[in-house]
């Protein structure tokens, strides 16, 4: 099993994204990492913000936690916490670090999020600030990811 950590920073109702491959049809995702060994999660989703987006943020509360299955016989435990920009500029990130070339860093309309792929339930939930927060939402797919 492995744990993912995302972040999910929104300012003037627009949603940090990044331009990158996914394992889904997507080509915009949240930013966020694998855990590395002997790391905390708080220091793991600081580094992975920090590498993919070039923003320091620090983390908020728990949004949700979810499962991802890919079919190869992994699992993957997701954890999305909110974040908040504390410095940094969007899109200063060093290449080459992220296994997915990143092809840029945007701040996008949370309105817009089904026109990127996301699906209408994980846009109504950002739209809604995440009632619920800190729960277990099942699936991935479950909350339109």
């Amino acid at each position: 099993m492995h744990v993912r950590v995302t972040g999910v920073v929104i300012e003037d109702d627009r949603i940090l994204l990044l331009n990158q491959d996914t394992d889904t049809s997507r080509g915009w995702s949240l930013p966020g990492g694998k855990v590395e060994e002997g790391e905390t999660i708080r220091d793991a989703l600081v580094r992975e913000m920090r590498e993919e987006t070039g923003l320091d943020v620090e983390p908020g509360r728990l949004l949700y936690v979810c499962d991802h299955l890919p079919g190869n016989g992994t699992h993957v435990v997701h954890l999305t916490f909110e974040a908040r920009r504390t410095g940094g500029t969007p899109g200063q990130i060093t290449a080459g670090l992220d296994t997915r070339p990143i092809r840029g860093v945007e701040f996008t309309r949370i309105a817009d999020l089904p026109l990127l792929g996301f699906g209408e339930r994980f846009a109504q939930l950002a739209t809604d600030g995440f009632p619920g927060a800190g729960s277990y939402m099942g699936a991935k797919s479950s909350i339109g990811l």
